[in-house]
């Protein structure tokens, strides 16, 4: 297990910085990631590392701008550091929908793919269950 995951993982309240999956329902612990990846120049330390869960680390792998589909322009991804997420997000509790309301927030959810199927069905779930958002 990645060494800083318990400090990282108790900032994040255990929930994907990204996509606020709750690590709770998972049967494994989430990744801790660099939210610059190093070949990027990232620094190698806490306030560059985030708790994301596989798939939106997957999916996000070393990108760190993507297209926002509303304006046709290259934005930034959320940064958990300096961002604050409802700032950028918005769910749709009804159909599952993590909706970006910025920039930021619509290109992340493109790159790493928020509101594919499967995610959306088990965020249902969640919500059901009171554990999301």
């Amino acid at each position: 297990m990645n060494p800083h995951y318990h400090a990282v993982a108790t900032r994040a309240e255990h929930r994907c910085e990204y996509c606020h999956a709750p690590e709770a329902i998972f049967n494994f612990p989430f990744e801790v990631e660099h939210i610059i990846p190093p070949n990027r120049d990232g620094a190698q330390d806490d306030r560059n590392l985030a708790l994301a869960c596989r798939a939106c680390n997957l999916f996000k792998s070393n990108h760190v701008e993507a297209t926002d589909n509303e304006t046709r322009t290259t934005a930034r991804l959320f940064d958990p550091r300096r961002d604050n997420w409802n700032d950028h997000f918005h769910v749709d509790a009804a159909n599952g929908l993590i909706i970006g309301i910025t920039p930021v927030g619509r290109a992340t959810v493109e790159r790493l793919k928020m509101n594919s199927s499967t995610q959306r069905t088990a965020r249902l779930q969640w919500i059901k269950l009171g554990l999301f958002p």
